[in-house]
């Protein structure tokens, strides 16, 4: 309010402050120059105050000298650690536990305490990193490997078990390679290993990678003033130089020389480390055990610690028994099998938050070199890491973002600087008018040779802006261009592999049609022509043209980028970027990602008899006491199967799984280690009804209703199961994922006329189909969905997932059951009926999104605070994390 009434004479003082040098220097140069002034005093105060972080609540500390490249021997360097142990035992085993990036040991705050339940726990910090000394020469592994020999010796501790996590399983590596005989054995927690499963696969793409990534650190740390305040944010120098300064190649030779035991802890669902990363350690240390985390993330050391660390603990009571296997030891079967190079088929492609990771990543190495970029994302899928189409996406993606910016660059900024030295100097102003018209004139085809000629796009389309070439002219042919080159190149490094790099140089002089023909020939005869000889190739050609065609197919992360810029819009207009998670103050976050369904289903419950029964397992406690919980449930409401189980905090779908029988039960909780719930079973049909109410309207409204329907295929007598996905017209368009989903009884045939259901859930990415409902809408129907929602207090928007057993009975909205409700992010999804275009679907989400925000806006004028960024960021870290 202070500001808002003073807004008046704070324009006053600028006015002031400018209005005698308004003549000489514009606005932008003063504010450069206070901008440098600040800059100036951050640096002198941070020169003065040390930047070593304090010891943090039970952390000691000891010191050790300079290692590394550029090191000086004399100079001593703080190592920070804690030093935990069980306190019933004299001579436990000692763990070096060696933590991740960006952050220290204290990312091990739950870890630590169930690891020294039967050990004793030492965790550094590394140089950089938490409270250890902050400014080294050399932050690689090999580096952090010699201080921890160093820590160990001050200690006086001749041997330990090894414990590396993330980033902190290569320096494990490192430090077995160094001192194999300080170390009882090695335990590879979510982590880095060989580099062909390291972001980009080779090394020198990588550096590149990281190179642009410390670039981009260093110029936010050194020319910010923050007066020392992103000296130790996680993102900051020394975590961008871990990577940097890193090489992995030799990781792969040490592994296949390292002859003691190993434990190896992975989930199938990290988005930083692949998978397949721990297959192939497993693979070339034949003596080492996979231990496989179901749908475990890279956060299962704070997820799962209880179960990760006692997994340790037994691991470490084999080893100190001598039961554990060493390379000696092992299978020769094995033996021989690391013996081999590594085969491309062990690469697992890239799906959801790794795939997108993935893709940032290329588009940020677009900024470092487009040309090798590209070439990048082509081995990447070569090596079968990533899809072609995502590696074109990421490719050009970054080409245009990176060019549009130094269009925009020359613009805004080019322009202004001719008139001011030394440029004023050089350029005349004749020489503009000239150069300008010229580029009016032969503008286009500028643009388009540039693309083909390296070394020619920064001065051309920065030069564009500057001269002031029209925007949607430069946007055109620059877009036609750019997609012209992306998927050449990459294609090209797709089918030529790595060889690519060597002739890198000569590449650029072959001609675009000869080297188009050739791209064309060769990647279409394993991929178009071979698969038209047979019907099963033939069909999935057109499943995958239609699911490339068909925009309900296409990916969130392509789907969603218009959507993405309209809620941005709509933050900027409303000024609140989160205003829209006011809409549900009743729902945590408003329901923005990983909210609760069974408190959400708590929030219906005086609207009991419509909601599907349910209750939330506790899967912290054994597996046992977890099927007893379920069949609890089962018995108080006289259930049978099958039931429902799903995650508690599950997205699009994800995790559910209809429970048939206690052995899936059984299978199904042993490999869950997220919170989840059981529900009652509701056979019938399935609809989603999208709910509104403006806060104090005396009733709501149905934005939408989708007619969800489950794909079924109708035997013949004569056609296998397989046959009859591949030949019906929608299941084709997901056949990939119906065989998959059905690999067991594909070559089953069905009796003539009998249905073979392929869809068990109420969800389009798993093959359902979503039809427009609005004809379904009754009066009666409204009613009964205002008065569920009127039960939920704070609850204004969102989409039920609605199960009855007649349709009838839905239109007159009675005799159905509420299996879920979403929140704020939820979709209206009768967008995705295949008669709708993607106009009409743009256009139904962006009404959508304004809904949000007005009723967040509303909910705001009543007291409700929408949820800061920073709490939706940490929700999406823990979430996607």
């Amino acid at each position: 309010r202070v500001i808002r009434g003073h807004k008046n004479t704070a324009r006053k003082l600028w006015r002031n402050m400018t209005n005698s040098s308004r003549r000489k220097y514009p606005k932008w140069l003063i504010l450069l120059a206070v901008y440098l002034i600040l800059l100036l005093i951050s640096h002198i105060y941070r020169s003065r105050h040390p930047v070593d972080a304090p010891l943090q609540p039970g952390q000691k500390s000891l010191e050790v000298r300079e290692r590394g490249r550029g090191a000086s021997p004399e100079r001593m360097v703080r190592i920070a650690y804690r030093d935990a142990a069980p306190p019933d035992s004299t001579a436990p085993p000692v763990v070096l536990l060696l933590h991740g990036s960006p952050v220290g040991t204290e990312m091990f705050y739950r870890f630590i305490p169930e690891l020294s339940r039967h050990c004793r726990v030492l965790a550094p910090d590394f140089p950089g990193y938490g409270a250890s000394g902050y400014w080294v020469s050399d932050y690689s592994l090999h580096a952090f490997a010699e201080y921890m020999r160093q820590f160990l010796d001050r200690l006086q501790i001749d041997k330990v078990h090894l414990v590396g996590y993330s980033l902190g399983g290569g320096v494990g590596i490192e430090l077995a390679h160094l001192a194999p005989e300080r170390v009882a054995s090695l335990t590879l927690l979510s982590a880095i290993g060989v580099q062909e499963f390291e972001l980009l696969g080779d090394y020198h793409l990588n550096h590149a990678v990281h190179g642009a990534q410390l670039f981009l650190i260093w110029l936010l740390q050194e020319g910010t003033p923050h007066f020392g305040r992103l000296d130790h944010f996680p993102l900051n120098l020394p975590y961008a130089r871990s990577f940097y300064d890193s090489d992995q190649r030799p990781l792969r030779e040490y592994l296949q020389a390292y002859q003691g035991p190993m434990l190896i802890q992975h989930g199938p669902e990290d988005g930083l480390v692949p998978f397949a990363a721990a297959r192939e350690h497993q693979r070339i240390v034949p003596q080492s055990v996979l231990q496989v985390y179901e749908r475990g993330g890279h956060g299962i050391v704070i997820g799962r610690a209880e179960m990760v660390a006692g997994d340790i603990c037994r691991f470490i009571e084999t080893v100190e028994a001598g039961a554990a296997l060493t390379r000696a030891e092992a299978d020769p079967q094995r033996i021989a099998a690391a013996a081999q190079p590594l085969e491309s088929d062990a690469v697992q492609k890239a799906e959801g938050i790794t795939l997108f990771v993935f893709i940032i990543l290329i588009a940020l190495a677009t900024f470092v070199s487009e040309d090798l970029a590209c070439i990048g994302a082509g081995l990447m899928a070569a090596r079968g890491i990533i899809g072609f189409l995502p590696a074109v996406f990421a490719s050009f993606l970054g080409i245009f973002v990176g060019d549009m910016l130094l269009y925009l660059a020359g613009r805004y900024f080019g322009k202004p600087a001719l008139k001011y030295p030394p440029l004023k100097w050089m350029i005349k102003a004749d020489d503009i008018v000239k150069s300008a018209d010229w580029f009016r004139e032969k503008g286009p085809r500028i643009i388009l040779a540039s693309r083909f000629l390296p070394g020619s796009r920064l001065p051309t389309y920065f030069g564009a802006g500057m001269l002031d070439a029209g925007f949607w002219m430069f946007t055109f042919y620059f877009g036609i261009a750019a997609l012209a080159w992306t998927p050449l190149l990459v294609g090209l490094a797709t089918l030529i592999g790595e060889q690519l790099l060597d002739y890198y140089a000569i590449f650029h002089k072959y001609a675009l049609l000869v080297l188009l023909g050739a791209v064309l020939l060769v990647w279409s005869i394993p991929r178009l022509l071979l698969p038209l000889f047979s019907h099963k190739g033939r069909r999935l050609l057109l499943s995958r043209w239609r699911r490339l065609t068909r925009w309900e197919f296409w990916p969130p992360y392509v789907f969603y980028v218009p959507v993405f810029f309209y809620v941005i819009y709509l933050g900027l207009r409303h000024r609140s970027l989160t205003l829209f998670t006011a809409a549900n103050p009743g729902i945590p976050a408003g329901g923005f990602i990983g909210e609760s369904k069974s408190e959400i289903l708590d929030g219906l419950q005086r609207a009991d008899s419509a909601i599907a029964r349910y209750r939330r397992i506790d899967t912290h406690q054994p597996l046992e006491g977890q099927i007893a919980a379920v069949t609890k449930f089962m018995d108080t409401h006289q259930l049978n199967f099958p039931v429902v189980l799903k995650p508690d905090a599950g997205q699009r779908g994800s995790g559910v799984g209809i429970i048939h029988s206690e052995t899936q039960l059984r299978d199904y909780l042993r490999n869950n280690g997220a919170p989840a719930i059981v529900q009652e079973y509701v056979p019938g049909e399935e609809f989603g009804v999208f709910y509104y109410r403006y806060p104090g309207e005396e009733s709501g409204h149905i934005f939408s209703i989708t007619d969800k329907r489950f794909i079924a295929v109708c035997g013949d007598g004569q056609s296998t199961l397989e046959t009859l996905i591949l030949n019906d017209q929608r299941a084709v368009c997901m056949a990939r994922f119906h065989l998959a989903q059905h690999r067991e009884r594909l070559q089953e045939v069905p009796a003539a006329g009998a249905t073979v259901p392929l869809v068990e859930l109420g969800t389009h990415c798993r093959g359902a189909l979503f039809l427009d409902g609005s004809k379904l809408i009754t009066p009666e129907l409204s009613a009964a969905i205002d008065a569920i929602s009127r039960e939920f207090e704070g609850f204004y928007f969102g989409r039920y997932d609605i199960r009855t057993p007649s349709r009838e009975d839905f239109r007159q909205g009675k005799n159905f059951k509420v299996v879920e409700l979403n929140g704020v992010t939820s979709e209206a999804t009768n967008i995705y009926d295949p008669a709708n275009s993607l106009l009409s679907a743009y256009r139904t989400l962006a009404r959508q999104w304004r809904l949000a925000f007005e009723i967040g806006r509303r909910n705001r004028e009543r007291g409700v605070s929408p949820t800061p960024a920073g709490e939706l960021l940490r929700l999406l870290q823990k979430v996607l994390f």
